[in-house]
């Protein structure tokens, strides 16, 4: 009886170090699934997002596709504040926009470089924000994929997290710096608005709804696609993962712009601290 008693104290032992371990792991993906949400968490992530739309041009028989590639990058600027650096780099492919197919184009577009200078720590009220400049680059590799001009103007980001729901909105306005555009091109003077909202489940999948509303200034119209998405958080090789996909209907655009019905899926990888 003696000899069953030790052996039995490292068994209780070792299965509450064991039920100890779970609890932490679920602490540190549920932590996780919230800062994947988070446009501004101090966490490094490089976001790959696919998306295909059609019915565009005059006769409405284009179609394009845009592989955004987004990295994310934290760094610590003191003890209380963050400045999270955004970068969208699309890869685009476009194919019948035009009858004589001179605007079917392969390529790089133009970068939207954005800085939040973020709170390490929420509001009392549990809010998150952050703002900073946006920056438009003229990266384009052909001219058909590139407004050929440099942009400048703020932007900014609050959302909010508790009991499973995610809710905020992220904006921005850039402005174009040329004093005079190429003559094929409009300035740029933009509103992007992105409102969204979340739920995450306690298997950490996620579905969310948002708009990602641009209006043009200059030509005074809406581009207004709706996106519909389950996100779901998930390890391969111990290699934290977000993959998302959903549908994506266009309620408001240009008269040759996107109609109707496209797609959206996204992999992001995560490294947390």
């Amino acid at each position: 009886m003696q000899r069953v008693r030790p052996q039995l104290t490292v068994l209780v032992a070792s299965l509450f170090a064991m039920q100890c371990g779970l609890i932490q792991a679920e602490d540190d993906t549920a932590e996780l699934a919230k800062k994947a949400l988070n446009p501004i968490a101090a966490m490094y992530s490089l976001p790959v997002q696919y998306n295909w739309d059609q019915k565009i041009g005059p006769t409405g028989d284009g179609m394009h596709s845009v592989t955004n590639i987004q990295p994310v990058l934290p760094f610590s600027v003191n003890e209380d504040w963050n400045l999270i650096a955004r970068t969208i780099l699309p890869v685009i492919d476009q194919h019948g926009l035009a009858a004589d197919g001179l605007a079917d184009k392969s390529g790089i577009g133009d970068v939207t470089q954005s800085f939040f200078f973020s709170p390490k720590r929420p509001t009392e009220s549990g809010w998150i924000w952050g703002a900073g400049p946006a920056i438009l680059i003229p990266t384009g590799s052909d001219e058909l994929l590139s407004s050929k001009q440099w942009g400048l103007g703020p932007t900014a980001v609050a959302l909010k997290q508790s009991n499973g729901w995610t809710r905020g909105i992220l904006a921005n306005h850039i402005w174009g710096l040329n004093g005079s555009p190429p003559d094929d091109k409009e300035k740029v003077n933009a509103t992007f608005l992105q409102p969204f909202l979340m739920y995450t489940t306690h298997t950490y999948t996620s579905f969310g709804v948002n708009t990602e509303s641009t209006y043009d200034w200059q030509s005074k119209e809406w581009s207004v696609p709706i996106n519909l998405f389950i996100t779901q958080i998930l390890k391969v090789g111990g290699q934290p993962i977000s993959i998302q996909a959903g549908p994506r209907y266009w309620a408001d655009s240009p008269t040759d712009g996107e109609h109707g019905w496209g797609f959206r899926a996204a992999l992001t990888l995560l490294f947390p601290k």
